[in-house]
């Protein structure tokens, strides 16, 4: 049991005892140890599914762009999982995975999936053909030509798709918490049901910092990547 679940049972225990009224805010000790365990499975949560996303989307990609012809409805299909509201997708989860950490990593791996697909597809399809005409001309093959021409220049976009999956992760991540899988959301969940706001911001503002910190991380290598 968590520290912050702990004080929240207490609180609802007094309001049942009317020794408190349910608006009265019970005060939470910042806890640095709880704070970073929590940091960590939230780090865990974003990026074990941005990993499996990658594994998955980008060989996709490459194989949808030899087959103009499934792409389209795959790509739509991927943007149809991604509409579906955050919390009603995780929600989803639970006859399928239970609660925990398991349905939140294939959750926000459902949610990774579309930016890392459609970037692969379209940093692929769109490699000048210049750059293909001499491939040809120099008579390589079509997976010579991909390792060697079309995937080196289409990584910058493909690292932009993965950037896009990782922020959204965090964001979404922060939501894990509402099926137990812990994370920065659970301080947010809590404060919420009590109305404490120095309780949701020990989890809102690490989130942030993170969506920041992922975000600046991400267009320095898409840079470093464009400049090679």
């Amino acid at each position: 049991m968590t520290q912050a679940f702990s004080w929240e049972v207490a609180h609802d225990f007094l309001v049942d005892e009317g020794f408190v009224t349910g608006k009265n805010k019970v005060s939470y000790p910042f806890d640095w140890k709880i704070m970073g365990d929590r940091f960590v499975r939230h780090l865990y949560l974003t990026f074990f599914a941005l990993f499996l996303a990658i594994l998955l989307a980008v060989p996709l990609g490459v194989l949808i762009e030899r087959s103009p012809l499934i792409a389209q409805p795959i790509i739509a299909l991927a943007g149809l999982m991604q509409t579906i509201p955050s919390i009603a997708l995780l929600v989803f989860m639970i006859p399928v995975f239970g609660i925990g950490v398991k349905p939140a990593i294939v959750a926000l791996l459902i949610y990774s999936i579309l930016p890392i697909l459609r970037n692969t597809y379209v940093g692929i399809k769109t490699v000048d053909r210049e750059y293909l005409e001499s491939a040809r001309g120099l008579g390589l093959s079509y997976w010579e030509t991909l390792f060697l021409i079309k995937f080196p220049l289409s990584l910058p976009v493909i690292i932009a798709g993965i950037r896009t999956a990782a922020v959204i992760n965090i964001g979404t991540a922060t939501l894990a918490a509402f099926i137990g899988a812990g994370g920065l959301g659970e301080p947010i969940v809590t404060g919420l049901s009590l109305n404490d706001t120095n309780l949701i911001l020990q989890g809102a503002i690490p989130a942030a910092v993170l969506a920041i910190f992922v975000e600046i991380i991400f267009s320095y290598i898409e840079r470093r990547v464009k400049m090679t």
